[in-house]
């Protein structure tokens, strides 16, 4: 696990500027503590930190070569088949310097061009230089596990693992992207391939890019998840032990490392099975990390206790009172742009203590979109079965919740109003804490003029009649999976984790276990009330029944207490600051009013959160100097 960076002169006579490379490095020493390493070979420079996880010696630093110089890569990641890929490429003839993982990448490319990573199983964000084509690849995993940020500019082009670090190479000027602030306040993270800077872009999930001989090429799509017609699901106890199967293998293979290794143990389905699955292969008790917060606000460490007894771990939990005032800012400088998921507080705090005793965590992440865990997929099916009832049923039911009284029942009369809208248009509105009207009335009137049309709504249109899903169940997880699993939560896990220099691996993001969940029909994960139906059941041998039979909780904060408590001061400081008022972005009078209908119980904590984020990122990501 490390972080790299790198820049391309289009001119091939030019040289790069290797200070810029060493400053994006130094920008992200915490990713890669253990070592770095910096490569310029003609217009192409390279640059590495080395997070040291398989082969610590000298011979596993980057940037690697090919047996004659002539290919140079960095790679940031795991490659989970590389003991299987390595012998295939001996047998070719092919000689390898060091036992790394990621000395692969470059005896593949040898043999497949630009297609080696179709070879490749693993999480990665990859940037290799050819020197006889003149050819820079840049290469990021199937689901982004990885990120990787790059600026195409008229000389250049400069990528890096983070967008402070890109920053730090100063080949572009630090100006907010109004569309980008837009979709966060929509979505609470900038989806792919925006980023918050005008010109910056992120690679998206499953794409290289390519340029060759000065000439930059748009990036194309290697990978797409195999959603469409589902496979029969009529065999439920050969799926089962099929998925167990694949399951089990995906754990093993990321339990291979050269350092200390442990889970991440919530006290969820998902996380519980990983670290039961851990353990009936592991010699040594597992190590297991948890965290709680002093107010106790739903709680989760009871039930991690249970999976830590049972399977008899070496187990850790910390109970955390967190300084709001220090922390949040740390968290917005981290991310490099607006980042309003609440759960990226417990997560780094998670990620913090973990590091304590291990270098490599295994987490539980993936297994809500793999197998529909969230509830927002009931929402989607009550609605499509409302719409079924004869006329004019559904239009009487969804005007009853839409105009209940009470302050407290905005959720529902949020609900009420989609439950006649378009699939694409009630799936987006279940996802985002602001919607369109909400946006409207909190707007300037020049953002007001420019976000009229509602752009994430046109981007989810697209999306949902992209997929190749038949299954309603599986067109919502197709879509979630290319939004919300790979910028909301991968990011969240990745920054976090690797602001510590810590490694943390996703059994259930397996690109294996993916195509097999993407197989099944709906009603396999979406059984009645029951989510994550068969993933449940294959967990009824190894997880004690209070796990396998309790709601999702999340791994969320109590918002709207704290908005109205703890954080109600700071958030009034932040919001109504003279900065925050010449933004042109929100209306002062309207956030004014937003804070006021929050104190009188109107649960507005997350559109307050992520208003506060926003205007945090400002100070620390654009004005500060960094």
């Amino acid at each position: 696990m490390c972080g790299i960076a790198g820049l391309l002169t289009l001119d091939q006579n030019a040289a790069p500027e290797a200070d810029a490379v060493r400053r994006m490095c130094d920008a992200m020493t915490y990713r890669g503590p253990d070592d770095h390493g910096l490569r310029t070979d003609g217009p192409c420079c390279l640059g590495h930190r080395r997070l040291s996880i398989i082969d610590l010696r000298h011979e596993g630093a980057q940037p690697m070569t090919n047996e004659d110089d002539t290919i140079s890569v960095v790679v940031n990641g795991e490659i989970y088949n590389f003991i299987e890929l390595r012998k295939e490429l001996e047998q070719r003839g092919h000689r390898f310097k060091s036992r790394s993982d990621s000395e692969v990448v470059l005896h593949l490319y040898e043999e497949h061009g630009v297609d080696f990573v179709d070879h490749l199983r693993g999480m990665f964000a990859i940037a290799l230089w050819d020197r006889p084509r003149k050819r820079l690849v840049l290469a990021r995993d199937r689901f982004g596990k990885k990120p990787l940020f790059y600026h195409a500019g008229s000389h250049d082009l400069v990528f890096a693992s983070e967008l402070g670090a890109l920053a730090a190479s100063r080949r572009f000027a630090k100006r907010p992207d109004l569309d980008a602030i837009d979709a966060f306040i929509t979505m609470q993270y900038v989806p792919a391939p925006m980023t918050a800077f005008e010109g910056v872009k992120k690679l998206p999930a499953g794409h290289r890019l390519v340029c060759e001989a000065g000439v930059f090429h748009e990036p194309e799509p290697y990978y797409r998840l195999r959603f469409g017609e589902p496979r029969d699901g009529g065999d439920i106890d050969a799926l089962t032990e099929e998925l167990r199967e694949i399951v089990e293998e995906a754990v093993r293979v990321r339990m291979v490392s050269d350092v200390p290794l442990g889970a991440f143990l919530s006290g969820g389905l998902d996380s519980s099975l990983i670290v039961a699955l851990m353990a009936r292969q592991s010699s040594q008790p597992v190590k297991t990390f948890s965290v709680g917060f002093t107010s106790k606000d739903n709680s989760e460490l009871p039930y991690a206790k249970l999976v830590a007894e049972r399977y008899e771990t070496d187990h850790h939990e910390m109970i955390v009172d967190p300084d709001m005032t220090s922390v949040v800012p740390q968290l917005v400088r981290h991310y490099g742009e607006p980042f309003a998921d609440t759960s990226a507080l417990p997560t780094w705090y998670l990620c913090e203590y973990t590091r304590t005793g291990v270098t490599v965590a295994l987490s539980g992440d993936g297994g809500d979109e793999a197998f529909a865990g969230y509830r927002r997929y009931k929402h989607c099916r009550t609605a499509r079965n409302i719409r079924r009832l004869p006329w004019p049923l559904p239009q009487l039911l969804a005007g009853v919740l839409t105009h209940l009284p009470t302050p407290q029942a905005q959720e529902v009369r949020d609900y009420g109003e989609r439950i006649m809208q378009p699939e694409f248009q009630r799936f987006l509105g279940l996802t985002s804490p602001i919607p369109h009207k909400d946006r409207m009335a909190i707007y300037t009137p020049a953002m007001r003029e420019r976000f009229a049309h509602d752009q994430m709504a046109v981007e989810f249109e697209r999306l949902f009649k992209a997929s190749r899903a038949k299954d309603p169940v599986n067109r919502l997880l197709d879509v979630d999976i290319q939004t919300y699993l790979t910028d909301n939560i991968l990011t969240k896990v990745d920054i976090a984790s690797m602001a510590h220099s810590l490694e943390v691996r996703c059994p259930l993001v397996d690109q294996e276990l993916m195509d097999f969940a993407a197989s099944l029909p709906g009603s396999l994960k979406l059984r009645g009330f029951t989510t994550k139906f068969l993933l449940r059941r294959m967990s009824e041998t190894l997880l004690p029944r209070p796990i396998l039979t309790r709601s999702k909780q999340g791994f969320g904060l109590p918002i709207d207490r704290w908005m109205r408590q703890d954080l109600a001061p700071l958030s009034r400081d932040v919001l109504l600051d003279q900065r925050a008022r010449e933004r042109g972005i929100f209306d002062p009078v309207a956030v004014e009013d937003m804070l006021a209908r929050h104190q009188r119980g109107e649960p507005r904590g997350f559109q307050l959160w992520s208003m506060m984020i926003l205007e945090l990122w400002y100070r620390e990501c654009l004005e500060s100097g960094a």
